[in-house]
């Protein structure tokens, strides 16, 4: 996986699976554009990630997740939901502000 933390008045947190940098995804009126300006930061362990994702959350970062790996992660963390996961040309996302 890859994040990305984008520090602003209010941090970002990007995350995709590795696989998935690069690639854009589109189903009727939605699509996912997964571009490596945004996406690609350090590539991480699913146990890191998790650590990340959750002292980020403490941080009130806001979160864009990408990918099967990544949103598994985001769940394990405990800052999404399995009803917060939407999907768009079978690709699972979430966007969270937490």
């Amino acid at each position: 996986m890859f994040i990305n933390i984008i520090k602003t008045y209010r941090d970002v947190v990007a995350v995709c699976d590795s696989e998935l940098l690069g690639k854009y995804f589109e189903e009727g009126n939605s699509q996912l554009d997964i571009k490596e300006s945004f996406y690609k930061g350090r590539e991480t362990s699913e146990k890191e990630t998790i650590i990340l994702m959750r002292d980020m959350a403490i941080e009130d970062a806001t979160f864009n997740i990408v990918g099967r790996e990544s949103t598994t992660a985001a769940l394990k963390a405990r800052i999404i939901s399995k009803d917060q996961i939407g999907e768009i040309d079978g690709i699972p996302f979430a966007l969270i502000l937490i």
